[in-house]
């Protein structure tokens, strides 16, 4: 009701000051009852189209942009038509003919000065109070603009931002939501003294690894706590707000990649197509799955013989696990009767192979099951495929496979070749994706790390020059279903995995982010492992036609014939299989060290 008085009162003294001027302010008394009469007119009818277009029934925020456009096109019109009416009726009853053109920008200017003043105080109110951490926002573009729209407009908001950080020179003097452009982000540390900040918040949505690992360790340096915002791509997938600022995680630090998606190609080969997914319930085909349903398949078949994890798989994609629909399918790659029995009656149309044993000292124990699962499995899987029609087949494979020295890395690189041999065989793209180590998957590194320093160690390592590459689960299944629209028959897709990181450097960083005093121990490379992983073998020559992260090779065909288990054991037992097995003597970690 305030709202519809203030705009009525606008129109009353804007039409009044407009005569006024028009007299150069001396008007006569002459035609004064008529242009009352027209304010009050003009008032009455404000509120009459204030109500219709629900301005005035809480259809927007007081003194948001969207009002005051949608405000500023009503009095345009209002003002037109009232313009015409005085121009027609004016001189008969003593109203000038320019009152209404007069009076537009005054009432303009008064219903928005109003507004602006009223968004000016309620901002103040909802600013955070001083019990809240003055903090340093790192990243003025986007991300930065919209959390700090967020904090400022959020009275209960843990942080108040006291200045941004940025080096970009054309924001050397900018002001985002009334907060300064204080420096570049090599002077943390000053802008920190300065402003008396105790928290810094990364808000650059394409940051990689390599530069969260430099600014955190800036911050760390300045004394600050450090907390980071979402990937662009889960604001834009809606998974996560601006506003949902979290502690920065030692998986930010190493495996972080900015992934570029071409969602058109991705839907091109599935939406509206039947797609598989084998070990559907596991780390990778769980949100494969997961990635897979944004896409609308007109089919999705979650395939795995782990039922705990295909309840998983579905709680991810249709928001319930009660196991009772068709999408969920159990059943063993070892199977190949089954398999047949499967493929044949929901005919998929395209397969992504994710279902491996990939425990490596566990496979080097038990080799038979590497070859039971990771390569007569995936032929049966295969075969199925290949019996359908199936046109598109991505087989999920590792960096193992790259001058393999173990189990594992053997049987992929043979379930790789068999995938080069059915694309050959069926003229369809079947081809295999090649990546290392997934942060956060089943039985991988960090959740080890965590629950060694939960348990209050020591922290096994098992050599201090050991590297690895590392990927999160989500950018690696984006890449995975881009290669299968950018793939051609017989090729391995090699992801870009960025540097190989320190295991040594990742062990530190979680000690020191725990606070605690842990032991770390080196028990030596065990058997089969390398000292470093590569992703390219050496006779293999690579190219980036389509997508800069992902690079082409072909695989070396096999025939089911020309398999050989026994050759396949000997050249095992006759190579090399790894370059380190020292042992060496512990090293203790305070938690007041720093990682180099």
């Amino acid at each position: 009701m305030a709202a519809a008085i203030v705009d009525s009162l606008a129109w009353i003294v804007g039409i009044l000051a407009a005569v006024v001027l028009r007299f150069e302010f001396e008007p006569s008394v002459r035609g004064w009852i008529a242009t009352l009469v027209l304010a009050l007119i003009a008032a009455g009818l404000q509120v009459v189209v204030g109500y219709f277009l629900a301005f005035y029934r809480g259809r927007f925020t007081y003194g948001s942009f969207e009002e005051v456009r949608t405000l500023g096109l009503a009095v345009t019109a209002q003002a037109f038509v009232l313009a015409i009416i005085v121009m027609t009726v004016g001189p008969i009853v003593n109203i000038p003919r320019g009152t209404v053109i007069l009076a537009f920008p005054f009432v303009l200017l008064l219903m928005f000065g109003v507004r602006y003043l009223a968004r000016l105080l309620i901002e103040r109110n909802r600013k955070p109070g001083d019990a809240a951490e003055p903090a340093l926002i790192i990243g003025a573009g986007y991300l930065g603009d919209t959390l700090l729209h967020n904090i400022t407009t959020d009275p209960t908001s843990p942080i108040r931002a006291v200045g941004i950080l940025d080096d970009d020179p054309a924001k050397k003097n900018l002001r985002l939501r009334g907060v300064p452009v204080i420096g570049r982000t090599s002077q943390i540390a000053a802008a920190a003294e300065r402003t008396g900040a105790t928290t810094a918040v990364i808000a650059i949505g394409r940051a990689d690894s390599s530069l969260l690992r430099r600014l955190t360790d800036a911050a760390a340096s300045a004394g600050l706590t450090v907390s980071v915002t979402p990937t662009l791509s889960n604001l834009v997938s809606g998974e996560e707000s601006a506003a949902d600022v979290r502690d920065i995680s030692i998986e930010d630090l190493i495996g972080r990649h900015p992934v570029d998606t071409n969602v058109e190609l991705i839907a091109g080969y599935v939406t509206g197509r039947r797609v598989l997914i084998t070990g559907a319930g596991g780390s990778i085909g769980s949100e494969l799955c997961r990635q897979l349903a944004k896409y609308g398949p007109s089919e999705l078949i979650m395939l795995d013989r782990d039922e705990t994890g295909l309840q998983l798989a579905q709680l991810g994609t249709s928001g319930h696990g009660l196991l009772d629909t068709k999408d969920v399918v159990l059943a063993d790659i070892r199977e190949g009767e089954t398999l047949n029995e499967i493929f044949a009656s929901r005919r998929p149309e395209v397969v992504f192979h994710a279902a491996a044993l990939k425990h490596l000292p566990m496979l080097e124990q038990y080799p038979d099951e590497a070859w039971k699962t990771n390569v007569l499995g995936t032929l049966n899987v295969l075969q199925a495929a290949r019996s359908v029609g199936v046109d598109t087949f991505v087989n999920i494979s590792t960096d193992k496979a790259a001058n393999p020295t173990s189990v594992l890395g053997h049987s992929k690189r043979v379930a790789e070749k068999l995938t080069a041999w059915a694309g050959e065989q069926t003229g369809m793209r079947y081809l295999s994706v090649r990546f290392g180590n997934v942060i956060g998957s089943r039985g991988s590194m960090l959740p080890t790390f965590k629950a060694l320093i939960e348990a209050g160690g020591p922290l096994t390592v098992t050599h201090p020059d050991v590297t690895r590459y590392f990927m999160t689960i989500p950018e690696a299944c984006q890449l995975v279903i881009q290669a299968g629209g950018i793939g051609r028959t017989g090729e391995v897709l090699i992801l870009d995995m960025g540097e190989p990181v320190s295991i040594l450097e990742v062990a530190k960083r979680m000690i020191a982010m725990s606070g605690k005093n842990i032991e770390i121990v080196f028990t030596g490379l065990r058997h089969g492992e390398k000292l470093h992983e590569v992703l390219v073998g050496n006779r293999e020559d690579l190219e980036r036609p389509f997508h800069p992260k992902v690079s082409h090779t072909t695989a070396d065909p096999i025939s089911p014939e020309r398999l050989d288990k026994a050759g396949w054991e000997a050249r095992m037992v006759s190579e090399p299989r790894n370059n380190d097995t020292a042992i060496i003597q512990p090293l203790r970690l305070s938690n007041t060290e720093s990682p180099k």
